[in-house]
C-alpha cells in the first residue's frame, strides 16, 4: 500500500511549484501517492481553473475555500479547516511549497500534530521582515523536518538560523521544471493581444513587459505615481505591455493615474493565465517586475529583468542570472533600462540544477525518506 503525501497549494505562486511535484509522484514514485489540498487562499475561481487546466494539475482532492481576509484571519481560517482533514487522512507527511499564508498555516498544524513536514523552496531570504512572505519563510523552515532548496546560498541562510544541515537537500527549482516543460505550449503573443485595442504598437516589435503588485509599490500614492511616471517616460523608447493585477488597477484608478498610463505607449491587459504570460515573457526585450518568481523565470529564459524592489530573496538571479535590483528609484530604473537599450542588458547563465528535473529529484529522495 502506497504512503500518502498531502500536498498543499494555496495561491497563484504555488501552482507552478506543485504541478511538477504532482506529476513526478504519479510517474516516478514507487511507494508514494499524492493527496492534493487547495486551501482556497487564491479565491478567483476562473483564474484557479485556468492555471490548473494549463499546468495539467489534477482537481484537488479537497478545497477548503478559505477566501480573503487579513493575514491573521486567513492563516487562522486555514488552520481551523485543515486540522480535520489531517485527522481524517492521516498522511505519512505534509508537503508545502513557497511562502504564502497557506504554507505556514498548514505547516503549523502538521508540526503540532507531529506529522512530518516537507518544505519545498526553503532557505530563501530577503532579510526584509516588513514582507509577510519573509515571516512565512523563516517560520516554515524552523518547523520543517525536510527542507528542499533551489539555490546553494539557501543552505548558508538555514545554517545561520540553527537548522541542521542533514535536514537540507539541494534539488534545484521546481518552478523552472514547469517553465521548461511549458515553453513550447506558451500562447503566442499575437493570440493574447488579438482583441486588445492598440496592440499593433507591440506586435512584431521589441517591447517591455511590466508586472507589479506588491503593496510597497502600489499601495503608496507617492511611490506608485513615481513608478508610473518613470514607466510612462521610458515607454517613449520602448512600448510596454502591462497585465494589470486587480490590486494595482484599483490603486491606479484611486490615485487618478489611469490617464497617464493609457496616454502613453503602455498597453494594459487584464490578468493573464500562466501560458499567456509566458508567451509574452519569452518574447520581451526586458521585464520590469516586483515578482519573485518572474526574477527566476527571466533568468532561466536569459531575458534581462529589472526588479522594482529594494531586495530579493532569490540572490542567484542577481549573482548568476539576468536580474538587476533597482527599487523604485527613477534614476536606478532608468539606468538599468538604458543599459538594456544600449547593450542588451545583463547577460547571465542558468543556475545549477535548474534543468527541469528538480521534482524528480525530490520524489526520488522522498521515496527513500518516507517511512
Amino acid at each position: 500500500m502506497k504512503k500518502k503525501i498531502l500536498c498543499v497549494v494555496g495561491a497563484r505562486p504555488n501552482f507552478t511549484k506543485i504541478a511538477p511535484i504532482m506529476q513526478a509522484i504519479s510517474e516516478h514514485s514507487k511507494k508514494l501517492e499524492a493527496y492534493l489540498l487547495h486551501t482556497g487562499q487564491h479565491y478567483d475561481e476562473a483564474m484557479k481553473h485556468s492555471f490548473f487546466e494549463q499546468l495539467n494539475i489534477p482537481e484537488p482532492d479537497e478545497d477548503l475555500e478559505v477566501g480573503s481576509g487579513s493575514h491573521a484571519e486567513q492563516t487562522a481560517e486555514v488552520m481551523k479547516r485543515f486540522e480535520p482533514v489531517l485527522d481524517r487522512e492521516q498522511p505519512a507527511a505534509v508537503l508545502v511549497v513557497g511562502d504564502v499564508n497557506s504554507t505556514i498555516a498548514c505547516g503549523l498544524v502538521a508540526s503540532k500534530k507531529q506529522i512530518p513536514l516537507i518544505h519545498v523552496e526553503s532557505g530563501l531570504r530577503s532579510y526584509d521582515r516588513a514582507m509577510p512572505e519573509e515571516i512565512n519563510r523563516v517560520l516554515t523552515d524552523q518547523i520543517s523536518d525536510l527542507l528542499f532548496t533551489t539555490e546553494k546560498s539557501a543552505l548558508d541562510n538555514l545554517l545561520r538560523e540553527g537548522i541542521d544541515k542533514n535536514r537540507v537537500v539541494f534539488v534545484g527549482n521546481v518552478m523552472i521544471d514547469t517553465l521548461l516543460k511549458n515553453l513550447e505550449n506558451a500562447v503566442p503573443m499575437e493570440q493574447t493581444l488579438a482583441s486588445v485595442e492598440g496592440a499593433e504598437q507591440v506586435l512584431n516589435k521589441s517591447f517591455a513587459l511590466i508586472t507589479m503588485h506588491r503593496p510597497s509599490n502600489v499601495d503608496d500614492k507617492e511611490t506608485l505615481t513615481s513608478l508610473i511616471d518613470t514607466l510612462s517616460e521610458l515607454s517613449s523608447q520602448l512600448p510596454m505591455v502591462f497585465p494589470v493585477h486587480p490590486r494595482t488597477k484599483m490603486k491606479i484608478e484611486e490615485f487618478g493615474l489611469m490617464d497617464e498610463v493609457t496616454n502613453n505607449n503602455i498597453l494594459l491587459l487584464p490578468p493573464l493565465g500562466y501560458l499567456h504570460l509566458l508567451g509574452l515573457m519569452k518574447n520581451a526585450k526586458v521585464v520590469l517586475t516586483d515578482s519573485g518568481g518572474i526574477q527566476e523565470e527571466t533568468t532561466a529564459l536569459g531575458i534581462p529583468c529589472i526588479t522594482l524592489r529594494e531586495n530579493t530573496e532569490r540572490p542567484v538571479t542577481v549573482s548568476e542570472g539576468t536580474n538587476t535590483i533597482v527599487g523604485s528609484d527613477p534614476i536606478k530604473v532608468k539606468a538599468a533600462f538604458d543599459d538594456v537599450m544600449s547593450s542588451g542588458g545583463k547577460a547571465g547563465r542558468t543556475p545549477e540544477l535548474w534543468d527541469g528535473n528538480a521534482a524528480v529529484r525530490i520524489v526520488e529522495y522522498l521515496d527513500a525518506w518516507v517511512e
